[in-house]
């Protein structure tokens, strides 16, 4: 059976023009260094990108964003077709080899697709979604597209396939707070597997190997996906400092004196500069998650536009930006002008702090004081180190490090 056309089109121009917009993606991602092995190349200039996601434009399909497959009640994303970036990313993270036994949790098709590409003739891709609709979809599109050799399974993935047991890589595409016990006891020692986790509600992709009883951290990458549902849900805790435009999200249990920083904004603002600065298109999503693991009080500021406009707060990015918290006192991430890099001649912006409350002044001098030993000693990540421990496990570091407890595991995070 062949699925319906995106357009209009002749179905052979239709097709050759999907074939062009699916080759200048695929070379975009390799300018931008995402994709690095020939093996990832090679999938992503097979699979056809259009037929797992049937009646949206083929502009759309090879455009490099997600694209929205189920949304819930109340329009909140349930599930989706990763962008290609991410989806590039994490299969070059996941290190996948002809033969290889892969499992994927969470399924849209695509993916496993393109795993099966990975691992051909000799190996073996099991996809499992908790959906019904998701997995029907899934399983159809892999079928007329000549994938029908994927295992496609309807269930809770917290409890992997152990039908299918045991992985020599498990991928992992819908966002984590825990790694599941099954993961690790389906996983061949030495096996690698790749999560979206949420740290201190920061989203990173993690490729994780098996050493024993325990995952030790090889790659991080910035990542954002929808959150897992069944037995693996978990709720961060969000409390509301303006009207419904500005909120602090806290999570992993973190303690907070919710009553006492919802007056925080209403104090008089305190900024300190850094001297510290980034170039726009230049990430800084390790400066969060060092930031995360240095202040003891951490969270994410999330605004809407009106909170900002109204001048109630200056927050890094127009979404929000890390913060950190202690008592009634908050803190977060500013960014000002600060002219032109000479050689790139992009915009340059100089890291601040804002902050409210009764120890403004000193709870802003501390995290001006971590942006800057960031800066100094870990941009762009260097030395840091993550792994996961069974839970309770007696672990000691040197600081600055972060022991997250989730429910199963209990997360570490360090710098060297």
């Amino acid at each position: 059976m062949t699925p319906p056309s995106t357009t209009d089109a002749d179905p052979v121009e239709d097709a050759a023009r999907a074939n062009a917009l699916r080759d200048k993606l695929v070379d975009a991602l390799m300018a931008s260094g995402t994709v690095r092995s020939t093996q990832v190349e090679a999938a992503l200039r097979t699979v056809p990108r259009h037929r797992f996601l049937p009646g949206v434009p083929l502009d759309l399909a090879y455009a490099n964003e997600a694209v929205v497959t189920k949304r819930d009640d109340d329009g909140a994303s349930m599930s989706s077709v990763s962008a290609p970036v991410i989806v590039a990313m994490m299969l070059e993270q996941l290190q996948v080899a002809p033969g290889h036994r892969v499992l994927e949790i969470g399924s849209g098709g695509y993916n496993a697709a393109l795993l099966a590409e990975l691992v051909g003739a000799d190996g073996q891709v099991t996809t499992i979604d908790i959906d019904p609709e998701v997995i029907d979809r899934a399983r159809l599109s892999l079928a007329e597209t000549g994938y029908r050799r994927v295992r496609v399974l309807c269930g809770d993935g917290e409890a992997g396939a152990v039908e299918a047991t045991p992985f020599d890589r498990i991928i992992v595409t819908v966002g984590a707070w825990d790694l599941a016990p099954a993961w690790l006891e389906q996983l061949v020692d030495g096996g690698r597997i790749v999560v979206p986790l949420r740290m201190r509600g920061l989203t990173r992709s993690v490729a994780f190997e098996r050493d024993g009883d325990r995952l030790v951290g090889r790659s991080v990458e910035l990542c954002g996906f929808v959150p897992m549902q069944g037995a693996g849900a978990y709720r961060e805790q969000l409390v509301w400092l303006h009207a419904d435009d500005v909120a602090l999200r806290v999570d992993d249990g973190q303690s907070v004196d919710a009553e006492a920083l919802a007056g925080a904004l209403t104090s008089p603002r305190v900024q300190t500069w850094t001297g510290v600065t980034v170039a726009t298109g230049e990430s800084f999503e390790h400066l969060d998650l060092w930031l995360a693991t240095a202040m003891p009080g951490f969270g994410l500021l999330a605004v809407r536009r009106s909170a900002i406009d109204a001048e109630v707060v200056a927050p890094a990015l127009s979404w929000g930006c890390s913060a950190a918290f202690e008592g009634g006192t908050l803190a977060y991430l500013s960014l000002r002008p600060s002219g032109a890099d000479p050689g790139t001649g992009r915009k340059v912006f100089e890291f601040g702090v804002t902050a409210h409350g009764p120890e403004a002044k000193r709870l802003a001098d501390q995290v001006g004081e971590q942006i800057r030993a960031w800066n100094t000693g870990h941009r762009g990540g260097a030395g840091l180190r993550i792994e996961a421990h069974p839970a309770g496990t007696p672990v000691t570091l040197p600081a600055p490090a972060l022991v997250i407890d989730k429910r199963h595991v209990r997360l570490t995070v360090s710098w060297a």
